[in-house]
């Protein structure tokens, strides 16, 4: 039984393969469709208007890292969207991120960071308020020096897709002055 099981698995593959199925595993390197995406256009939108202006902003509050911390706590802990997280949403550059995602099939999510890692905009909840020990901001944004970072590919729950995690910094007189991170669905790049 185990045998047989294992034949038409090998089958069912190979049938995929011959008809063009995309078999996105996770913990795959992002191919490099992706990785050309993320230093052609979605580098570019580092360095937008429109969220060079929000992050700008939202880093002339002179937040700590102990009232990100404390508002990441309490992101955490909320049920549903709140009024505080509705605002990202809807704030210029949420609307204006939302407006990006629905231009090309591929995005998933768009959020952006100020310089401590704390989130301006999104275009949809994320799952925490503070980026800053992950990553996707510590090597966008570099300690100020900015560069791109092509996480490997996971599968995401929520969206039952297999994602990859590009994130850029967000520039402003050659300085990174925060980030900006793409949840891009590998299977709906061409």
């Amino acid at each position: 039984m185990k045998r047989m099981m294992a034949v038409v698995a090998v089958v069912v593959v190979c049938m995929l393969a011959v008809a063009g199925v995309n078999q996105t595993q996770a913990g795959e390197k992002a191919p490099q469709k992706i990785v050309d995406l993320a230093n052609s256009t979605l580098a570019k939108l580092g360095s937008d208007p429109v969220i060079v202006a929000a992050v700008k902003g939202e880093n002339a509050k002179g937040k700590t890292i102990d009232q990100v911390k404390e508002m990441d706590a309490k992101w955490m802990a909320a049920a549903g969207v709140t009024d505080y997280m509705k605002a990202l949403q809807e704030n210029a550059c949420g609307q204006y991120l939302r407006k990006l995602q629905g231009s090309a099939p591929y995005y998933s999510e768009i959020f952006v960071m100020d310089n401590l890692g704390a989130n301006v905009a999104m275009s949809d909840k994320t799952s925490d308020y503070w980026q800053g020990d992950e990553p996707k901001f510590k090597e966008s944004f570099k300690e100020g020096a900015g560069a791109v970072h092509v996480a490997d590919v996971e599968f995401d729950k929520s969206s039952q897709a297999y994602l990859v995690q590009i994130s850029v910094p967000v520039m402003d007189g050659g300085k990174a002055i925060g980030a900006i991170t793409f949840g891009i669905d590998v299977d709906k790049v061409k």
